[in-house]
């Protein structure tokens, strides 16, 4: 099983939990992005047909906080898509990253059932 780790704050956790909140979202930065896209053999984010191809994981073990003490939740992964940010013209958002031009993303899972907490 394929299992991505990330922290997450109580309230979400909670609602998480409840089975109230069926989706996380993370920004794609470019210190971020290999954990969230499949890359290439050059470490370039994939394409296939004009969208980025999300990494795909089975779950997501969810931690509250970074306290040794803390919640955690391994959570089913249903679905994962990559939206890029337009601007009200539907113009690609791009910024600059240590000099380089990044294209401004999030990835959207699609949450299951909670497998364990």
């Amino acid at each position: 099983m394929k299992i991505l780790q990330l922290i997450i704050k109580q309230k979400f956790y909670d609602e998480i939990i409840a089975g109230t909140k069926k989706q996380e979202f993370r920004e794609v930065k470019p210190t971020t992005y290999k954990k969230y896209c499949e890359v290439d053999e050059e470490g370039f984010a994939v394409m296939k047909n004009g969208k980025f191809v999300p990494k795909k994981y089975d779950a997501i073990q969810f931690y509250v906080g970074y306290h040794p003490d803390r919640s955690g939740a391994l959570v089913e992964v249903k679905g994962a898509e990559i939206v890029v940010f337009e601007d009200e013209n539907h113009e690609i958002i791009t910024y600059k990253h240590n000099g380089e031009e990044y294209i401004a993303a999030q990835i959207i899972y699609e949450l299951g059932k909670v497998i364990e907490k």
